[in-house]
């Protein structure tokens, strides 16, 4: 177990317990009674408490980021078992930092779609440490426009510092594979609910996180910069990463309370790290929960509801629906071609161009 530096007094006890436990398991006995191991581990469990019970936002980013916290693809194999991973974007390559395929989950078709960062070196340097590259991006759209045409609800798993920023990703159009994701989650007619199991960072996250219900494990962040290229951008210092960190409010508890997510996830005592099999079925009451209730909602709703929660952002109030259409243009007039009120507003250059093009010719039939 690699332990964080608040952990000192939890080091030593589990430690201590793993020692007591050691002869038991070497012979095969896994229920043990003896008092002695019950006492440590009940000061155990106090020890976690104490170090769990007031984490600022720079410890829980360290939880975020612990090596043994479950990646997609512990939740994949677990929750989904018939799982169909599928690759390939169809225009450049395959991207394997994102995991994304089709399965069920009670009797309910999925497109499951999850940012992989790996568990050790070789698999880390091989999904390229869970930061996407266009073609990943691009690969998840693909898919999610098939789910959608096949009306298949949509379940993400974030978990990426960020997108990949290398010279190669940003000749094959990162920023331009971002947006159209992020449209293409907006425009979906079908469930959408994304997960935030580690770091939820920028725009890489985002890209897979605009959906109808975003749910956050307890320990894990969610931001627009990581706190350390935040500090490196203001303070000109990355060990100022803890004050980033504060200023931001990247915890669950803080993107709750300023209702950028809907549910915080329960983590085991200790974090995710500290028992995988806990926080797995924790996440799949909260997915079922969620996909139950939003299979009941209408197409149209789904992407009202959608677009207005990630538009009522930083507002007092919600949208209306008025204001909604108003807004995107999305209403039944907007697709009238004898609106000349929205002809006029939103093609004004045309509109122009024509007047004078109208002025010349009348000009010319008086001079001829």
């Amino acid at each position: 177990m690699n332990y964080l530096d608040f952990e000192d007094d939890v080091k030593a006890l589990d430690q201590r317990v793993q020692e007591l436990k050691a002869p038991y398991f070497a012979k095969g006995i896994t229920v043990i009674e003896n008092p002695t191991i019950i006492d440590a581990e009940r000061r155990l469990n106090e020890a976690l408490d104490r170090a769990y019970a007031n984490l600022n936002r720079w410890q829980k980013t360290k939880v975020a980021r612990h090596e043994f916290r479950p990646r997609s693809i512990h939740y994949i194999q677990k929750i989904f078992p018939d799982f169909t991973n599928l690759s390939g974007d169809r225009l450049y390559g395959e991207d394997q930092s994102v995991l994304a395929g089709f399965a069920t989950l009670d009797g309910i078709s999925v497109l499951v779609i999850g940012q992989e960062k790996g568990n050790d070196t070789q698999s880390r340097i091989q999904r390229n440490f869970g930061m996407m590259r266009p073609e990943g991006y691009r690969k998840s759209m693909r898919l999610m426009n098939l789910a959608d045409r096949l009306n298949i609800p949509i379940i993400t798993f974030i978990d990426t510092p960020g997108a990949y920023p290398g010279k190669g990703a940003e000749e094959r159009g990162q920023a331009e594979a971002i947006a159209k994701c992020i449209e293409c989650c907006l425009n979906v007619k079908v469930p959408m609910i994304s997960v935030v199991i580690g770091e939820g960072g920028s725009g890489g996250a985002i890209a897979l996180a605009t959906a109808n219900k975003v749910l956050m494990l307890e320990y894990s962040v969610y931001s627009v910069i990581s706190p350390e290229g935040c500090a490196s951008i203001l303070w000109r210092d990355p060990k100022k990463a803890k004050e980033a960190a504060e200023a931001m409010k990247i915890s669950a508890q803080d993107l709750f309370e300023n209702k950028i997510i809907d549910e915080i996830i329960k983590e085991p005592k200790g974090g995710a790290h500290r028992n995988h099999d806990e926080v797995v079925a924790n996440v799949t009451m909260s997915i079922k929960k969620n996909l139950n209730e939003l299979i009941q909602i209408s197409p149209e709703e789904l992407i009202y509801q959608r677009k207005n929660r990630f538009l009522s952002i930083g507002r007092d109030v919600m949208i209306t629906k008025e204001e909604f259409y108003k807004d995107t243009h999305i209403n039944t007039v907007a697709f009238n071609p004898f609106n000349w009120k929205l002809l006029l507003q939103n093609n004004r250059r045309l509109v122009a161009t024509a007047v004078v093009i109208i002025i010349l010719f009348i000009l010319a039939l008086i001079f001829a």
